[in-house]
């Protein structure tokens, strides 16, 4: 019902930047919750961001305050991640969430396939 694609990521050095994109499609209107997850070799997927569709309150993960921001455009169509000041251990699979309000009640969720990012002399 909702279509996530991410794209934006790539190599980058220590120190660098990166802004990673997700376009959404299909049933978007009940959206309620988007975010960035991600998910490096070995460890399990950490939340990075998440944004309100309504009021675009924002929460972050301790280790990308000050230096990540997550965005979303007025149509809920796309949501953004600023990446600033990266380091190493940034690197990892960059994945876009959302949550929408479900006709059956509670929330249904769903998930892109994700786009690498490497920080890396």
């Amino acid at each position: 019902q909702v279509q996530l694609v991410e794209s934006g990521g790539g190599l980058v050095q220590p120190g660098g930047s990166l802004r990673l994109s997700c376009s959404a499609s299909g049933n978007i209107f009940s959206t309620y919750l988007m975010g960035w997850y991600r998910q490096a070799p070995g460890k399990q997927r950490e939340l990075v961001a998440t944004i309100t569709t309504s009021g675009g309150r924002t929460n972050f993960a301790d280790s990308v305050k000050g230096r990540f921001a997550i965005s979303r455009d007025s149509a809920m169509n796309m949501l953004y991640l600023e990446m600033n000041s990266l380091k190493p251990e940034d690197t990892a699979v960059y994945y876009c969430n959302s949550h929408s309000v479900s006709t059956f009640g509670g929330s249904r969720e769903y998930w892109g396939q994700g786009t690498q990012v490497t920080v890396s002399s």
